[in-house]
């Protein structure tokens, strides 16, 4: 009898006969027949139960509705309430006939939407009974008053068993009373609550006077939209609808990516706040007459205002906005339900349009999509197939709406918003004010909600509070209103020209947080600082190697002497030469020699393969080169003169010892290092004496005295060799060179960083993190700790803390492009839970600007690109004057143009603090299955697991053309290398990634392959095997009893001839409606209740298998809280009494 009511027939008794209504292609011959032979049943089952037949179908919107539930039963963002605070005397009992009324009047306040078969119903009650609960609080605060009404608001609806409808009447006294009405979204839609605050007034005068209330007659139920909606769909309007949406989501469907404060959790949480402003009357006005202007509406305007401020945050080009129509394009639909739908705004701002021209494109945007708006949007996900990602809403993550009021309604907005005048309103003869609270916040991640008042405009920014911290959104309302104000000025500009931050903010970013200048001697070279520490204190020991040691005096000296016969080879200020040696006493003579002779360093690997340095000799043009006897061979190929330092040693000791002279100046260059190129090719950065200078004189993020011992550690390849050597020799402090074996051995190097009484060091990250784990306690008599590079495993620095910190850490961050370090944070402590440490603060004399592709800044918070100006710069790329114009530019904030920025390519943005947050390298940003992706943010996951001790993800190839990511996992020492870390990594990742972040392969290894400089090299990382992921590139049988049997199911539901167990369930075709078949299939065979949830977090038979079985097994613990799981165990209990019922018919039978 169900199913017959769901498709349309209707079954009554008339005076003992039974009578049927429907369509004849339903009620057949066969139907007729069977209605006749059960004649007498069905009467009687009729009269004992008339809610039998009063089943119907829900409309494509109560559907998703109903499924999101299914989601998250818990959850209180689909309730919508309407309160008010009465300031009169009231009679309850009149009241409760009201409300009981209002029911009468719409059935679907009435109804519950139960499962029949595998889809949710509508079922309608006649009798009903109305959950009105009158509440004492006469005694609360108005504090608690706020609070217990929010909670009462909050209390979710159970849709297959509850009424969707309840009362909740707080009595503070005898006048003064709050009304909180509560219904589910899926009967009631904002139109509706309007249509409430109309009725109920006019219900309670009537009530109150005896009289039938002269309202409406409403001729057409919520069921006659449903089928209207059916019809619409299934004809030939519905196939327009269907391809003008196809038509307008063509193509990749971009996720908005806004920069959060908190890491996305996994699965979609609900929990909101919201933010409200206030625009001026001025600023509303100016926004109309554009609007007029520009032949466009209020909405259009804001609405293009709205995805200009996303682009702005995400520079994003492609942006896709929710906003909403009413869905009563019939005026026949006019009672209370579930008729708003959602619309798809897609802006493209491709271009930088002006505003103006982007207005004009929204404007035919909003025309079409109103035009078109009758189309279901949760059919139009099904149909697109749209990737699911149980993190996000789908299609759209942002929303926008205009709720606007004509006069006749001014007292239903006031009640439903509230308004800023406190005057209490006549509303059927009460003296009533609004009692407002925020509700639906959480729905996406950003939903702006505008509301017209007399002449100004009210907004409320809702968010979810799982990703944005309340400050986050407070300052993206103030950016709002200061767009709003640049558009009005001037509609011409374009987009990313308009103003976003106000004069203050511009100020604290550009100015205050760059505000690092100090002095120091600008005019100085590196070796005329040297040579002062040498007259200052001549006999004190300047460098350290193994067991040999020299003076300031003899290094000055030896450095001298090889300089002369440096100047006699013909080097002049600005000649290049090659050193080519390892860490060694001679390795310092040479590179001060170098510089005093006026000429600038070129260091060489010799462990460098023969190609890459004879490519290095050719590019820099090397006519001379300082080596070793044993590392001639490597130079066999050169043309240049190469001068052994060991094997010379006769003739270069006849040189005079006085200092030479030269004409170097501080702007000249000092050295060329080559870093790794893009093309393939090392690419030189050419750096002048100024830049090193600047790095130790009069600093703030180190001060180094004669007292500092200084390892030297690193290749003098690597631009940190910068920081040791000099930042020894221009203090007067001892430079301690250590050689690469000791490096190399934990123990060894700890001990003899004791042995020497070492008090300064930088580490570069990878090494920093491996000593952490391996021997924490090493640092722990260091004066200074400096470490940088790469992004900062927090559970290292952890360790050094818990084991002995040094006095001061130090994460530093800079490119070889801006002489060795760019700014610095020192580490205190570590917070809980962190997967990143800032990299804080420019050093003196260092500017360091976050902006985005246009070159505007970012606000706090946003991601851009960082650039750094100043003067550390380089003066660009040796011989490369294209490269070195793209990345040295013009400096847009300085006047006069004279000063330079490098663009680094780093992904970085500003905290609230000012200190910088490191995001990634942009080349480091994929695109997975059409979502982008922060690889640093899953290295930065990955790093927490507890056997985990370094790690790196690459993107790679897949064998379908696409793109995978694979993790490379160096565990710790104590842990398994076998691969059954592998599943329990990847489990732990599924409890805080969405599916698609989660890395196709894992890789396990003893040590990452290092750079030359001591990085993490990727290019060396192996190749993993093939591992399935989404749609496995083989088909992979089911094996095991679950494994088949889920496998039909899923061909049944998806219709398919076979399934894989890799084969992932959306990507096969799979979307909400159908994960309700599947879980209606296992409930009947399984007696645990099943989330439905899981299938999202499990797409796989593989993986949903395993869930299972642990569930079986009593190893799972669902996603509800022990509450929760208690609130729905009467509804365990009656579904295992079904399913034996169905089983003992069915055996019957």
């Amino acid at each position: 009898l169900k199913d017959l009511s769901i498709k349309g027939v209707k079954l009554w008794s008339d005076e003992g006969k039974l009578r049927t209504g429907g369509s004849q292609e339903v009620l057949t011959t066969d139907v007729m027949a069977e209605l006749e032979q059960y004649k007498s049943e069905i009467l009687q089952l009729l009269n004992e139960n008339p809610d039998i037949s009063q089943v119907h179908p829900l409309s494509y919107g109560q559907k998703d509705l109903w499924f999101l539930w299914q989601l998250s039963p818990q959850s209180h963002n689909y309730n919508v309430s309407f309160s008010v605070r009465i300031y009169s005397k009231v009679d309850i009992t009149i009241w409760q006939q009201v409300f009981q009324a209002l029911r009468e009047r719409h059935p679907l306040l009435r109804s519950t939407f139960p499962k029949l078969g595998e889809q949710p119903v509508q079922q309608l009650h006649q009798h009903q009974e109305l959950d009105f609960l009158q509440i004492d609080a006469s005694s609360w605060s108005e504090e608690e008053l706020y609070k217990k009404v929010v909670e009462a608001h909050r209390h979710p609806f159970n849709l297959e068993t509850e009424s969707v409808m309840r009362v909740r009447w707080f009595t503070c006294s005898e006048a003064n009373h709050i009304m909180l009405l509560t219904i589910h979204h899926i009967a009631l839609d904002g139109w509706s609550r309007n249509l409430i605050a109309t009725e109920l007034p006019q219900l309670y005068q009537a009530k109150l006077n005896g009289v039938e209330a002269s309202l409406p007659l409403l001729k057409h139920s919520y069921q006659d939209y449903v089928r209207w909606e059916k019809e619409l769909l299934e004809g030939e309007k519905g196939e327009k609808l269907w391809e003008y949406w196809q038509q307008k989501l063509a193509g990749e469907l971009p996720v908005l990516n806004l920069p959060t404060d908190k890491p996305r959790p996994p699965i979609k949480t609900y929990n909101g706040g919201s933010c409200p402003f206030k625009l001026s009357e001025k600023l509303t006005e100016q926004l109309k007459e554009l609007a007029q202007i520009e032949k466009a509406t209020l909405y259009m305007t804001l609405l293009a205002a709205f995805q200009v401020l996303l682009y702005r945050y995400t520079g994003q080009e492609d942006i896709l906005v929710g906003s909403f129509a009413f869905g009563r394009t019939k005026q026949q639909f006019a009672s209370i339900g579930y008729f708003v739908n959602s619309m798809v705004m897609r802006a493209d701002l491709s271009g930088n349009p002006c505003f103006r021209d982007f207005l004009s494109q929204v404007h035919q945007t909003v025309k079409g999509a109103l035009g078109h708006q009758n189309y279901p949007l949760a059919l139009l996900v099904e149909k697109l197939q749209v990737e699911r990602d149980s993190s996000r809403s789908p299609l759209f993550q942002a929303a926008f709406v205009l709720q606007k009021f004509l006069k006749s309604q001014e007292l239903q907005k006031k009640l439903c918003f509230g308004s800023s005048k406190k005057n209490l309103m006549n509303w059927g003869g009460l003296e009533v004010e609004a009692f407002t609270f925020d509700q639906q916040e959480g729905l996406y991640d950003l939903l702006l909600e505008m509301v017209e008042e007399d002449s100004s405009l009210i907004g409320f920014l809702k968010y979810n509070t799982d990703l944005f911290d309340k400050q986050t959104i407070a300052r993206m309302a103030g950016h709002f209103q200061k767009l709003l104000a640049g558009i009005v000025n001037n509609p011409q500009q374009r987009v990313t020209a308009l103003p976003l931050m106000t004069g203050p903010e511009l100020d604290q970013i550009l100015v205050e947080w760059n505000n690092r200048k100090t002095d120091y001697p600008t005019d100085k070279c590196i070796h005329q600082l040297f040579e002062e520490q040498v007259e200052n204190n001549p006999n004190a020991i300047a460098v350290v190697f193994e067991e040999q040691k020299l003076t300031y005096s003899e290094l000055n000296s030896k450095a001298n002497q090889l300089a002369h016969y440096l100047q006699k080879l013909g080097v002049v200020p600005e000649t290049l030469v090659g050193i080519c040696v390892e860490r060694s006493l001679e390795m310092v003579v040479g590179l001060l020699a170098i510089l005093k002779a006026g000429g600038a360093y070129v260091p060489l690997d010799p462990n460098y393969p023969t190609s890459r340095l004879n490519y290095m000799i050719e590019d820099a043009q090397l006519s001379i080169i300082l080596t070793e006897e044993k590392w001639q061979n490597h130079l066999s190929d050169t043309k240049a003169s190469v001068i052994c330092l060991d094997t010379d040693e006769e003739i270069i000791n006849q040189q005079s010892q006085q200092i030479p002279e030269n004409q170097v100046t501080a702007n000249q260059l000092a050295y060329v290092i080559y870093t790794s190129g893009s093309t393939g090719q090392p690419k030189g950065v050419t750096i002048p004496h100024q830049g090193v200078v600047r790095l130790f004189s009069n600093t703030n993020y180190v001060q180094l005295d004669p007292t500092d011992r200084v390892a030297q550690v690193s290749n003098t390849s690597f631009d940190a060799a910068t920081f040791e050597i000099w930042g020894a020799l221009l203090h007067g402090a001892v430079a301690v060179v250590i050689t690469k074996s000791v490096l190399l051995s934990p123990q060894e190097f700890v001990n003899y960083i004791k042995q020497e009484k070492i008090t300064t060091l930088f580490l570069t990250t990878a090494l920093f993190n491996q000593l952490a784990y391996s021997v924490p306690e090493a640092f722990s008599t260091l004066k200074h700790l400096l470490f940088g590079g790469e992004a900062v495993d927090p559970k290292s620095v952890k360790q050094v803390f818990e084991k002995g910190a040094p006095e001061r850490l130090l994460h530093v961050y800079g490119p070889t492009e801006n002489t060795t370090f760019s700014s610095w944070y020192k580490v205190t402590k570590v917070a809980e839970g962190a997967t990143n440490l800032p990299i804080g603060k420019p050093i003196s004399n260092t500017q360091i600007y976050i902006l985005d592709s246009q070159l505007q800044p970012v606000p706090i918070g946003v991601a851009g690109e960082l650039h750094i100006g100043g003067d550390g710069l380089a003066t660009g790329y040796h011989n490369r004057p294209e490269l070195t114009a793209s990345k040295f530019i013009p400096n847009p904030f300085d006047k006069s143009k004279a000063t330079k920025l490098y663009k680094t390519g780093d992904l970085a943005r500003y905290l609230p603090d000012g200190n910088i947050e490191f995001i990634g390298r942009i080349d480091y940003q994929v695109k997975i299955r059409g979502f982008r992706i922060e690889i640093g943010e899953i290295e930065a996951l990955v790093s927490q697991y507890p056997d985990v001790k370094e790690n790196v993800v690459i993107a790679q190839s897949d064998p379908a053309g696409g793109q995978r990511l694979v993790v490379y996992i160096v565990p710790k020492q104590e842990s398994t290398q076998d691969a059954s870390l592998i599943p329990q990594i990847r489990q732990f990742l599924k409890q805080k990634l969405p599916e698609y972040m989660i890395p196709a392969a894992f890789v396990l290894l003893d040590a990452f392959p290092l750079t030359p400089n001591g990085k993490i090299d990727r290019h060396a990382l192996p190749v993993p095997d093939t591992v399935p992921s989404g749609i496995s590139t083989t088909y992979v049988t089911p094996q095991t009893e679950t494994e088949q049997l889920l496998a039909k199911i899923w061909q049944e539901v998806l219709q398919v001839e076979k399934v894989g167990i890799y084969d992932n369930f959306f990507e096969l075709g799979g979307h909400s409606l159908l994960t309700i078949k599947v879980h209606t299939k296992l409930q009947k065979i399984y007696a645990q209740d099943i989330s439905i949830v899981k299938l999202f977090q499990h797409p796989n038979i593989s993986e949903f298998s395993k869930y299972l079985i642990d569930l079986q097994r009593g190893k799972v613990t669902d996603y509800l809280t022990t509450g929760q799981a208690k609130a729905r165990s009467d509804r365990k209990t009656s579904m295992k009494q079904q399913r034996l019922q169905r089983q003992q018919n069915r055996r019957h039978k």
